[in-house]
């Protein structure tokens, strides 16, 4: 079956130069936006339960944007001025460059690699291992913790938002030929809002190897995985498929 239109469980692009449209274009098929989950910070008083004391830290660790949004919210709401001397350790240099929607960005303050990697931010925070870590993630946080705890890395986990399912209302239309997906609360919320969900020719795609896992526990068949070596990115999978697509049907 020839895939016609796509669903991405993701937020629409904001630049008008993403693959996904050139990809609609040279292939001629749809693609539609619409995440599975979306994410929700805690308020004040969730976060109070937690008996976490902002003032108690003297660095952050970062490994999202949402991550930055929701630990700049918090101290908003609880009142709490982030000091000067605040550091932050970030496992990218978007995220740290996203600092400086909050924050005044001095080098000396703010450290980064390149690899998306928390083991490859490891050197940086052993040289500042006089520091009290304070370490802002979701509740599904999956990251490698082990890491902090076999290097004696003094930090506190403190979830400061959530990831819940995006229901699909009743006159929504699902009606694709090809589902992709980002993380396995995705797959999650699609088993949620269609309890009797029955894959038959439809397409499911994702990128990671936990996503890929979710696909599979849920007894689905999984049609496009990325990273590979073919396709580092989800759109490159895609691109690869429609193309191998397109060459059958002639």
């Amino acid at each position: 079956m020839k895939v016609k239109k796509v669903l991405v469980s993701q937020p629409k692009p904001t630049s008008e130069k993403s693959p996904y449209y050139e990809i609609a274009e040279k292939y001629g098929v749809e693609i539609e936006f619409r995440p599975f989950i979306k994410v929700e910070g805690l308020s004040a008083k969730e976060f109070r339960q937690s008996r976490i004391s902002l003032s108690d830290f003297t660095a952050v660790i970062f490994t999202a944007r949402t991550a930055v949004d929701h630990f700049f919210r918090l101290c908003e709401e609880m009142r709490y001025t982030v000091p000067d001397t605040m550091k932050y350790f970030c496992t990218t240099e978007a995220i740290a460059n996203y600092l400086q929607k909050y924050i005044i960005y001095r080098k000396r303050k703010i450290f980064f690699v390149n690899t998306g990697k928390l083991d490859d931010l490891l050197p940086s925070l052993l040289k500042h291992n006089k520091e009290k870590y304070l370490y802002a993630v979701s509740d599904v946080h999956n990251g490698d913790i082990n890491v902090l705890d076999k290097n004696h890395i003094n930090y506190t986990k403190a979830v400061m938002y959530r990831t819940v399912s995006n229901d699909f209302t009743a006159d929504e239309k699902f009606d694709y030929d090809m589902l992709l997906f980002f993380s396995p609360q995705g797959i999650e919320s699609l088993l949620k809002n269609f309890p009797e969900f029955k894959q038959d020719d439809i397409k499911i795609g994702c990128f990671g190897t936990t996503t890929a896992k979710a696909v599979r526990d849920a007894g689905l068949r999984l049609d496009i995985e990325a990273p590979s070596v073919k396709a580092p990115s989800m759109t490159a999978a895609l691109e690869l498929f429609l193309k191998e697509d397109s060459a059958e049907e002639q």
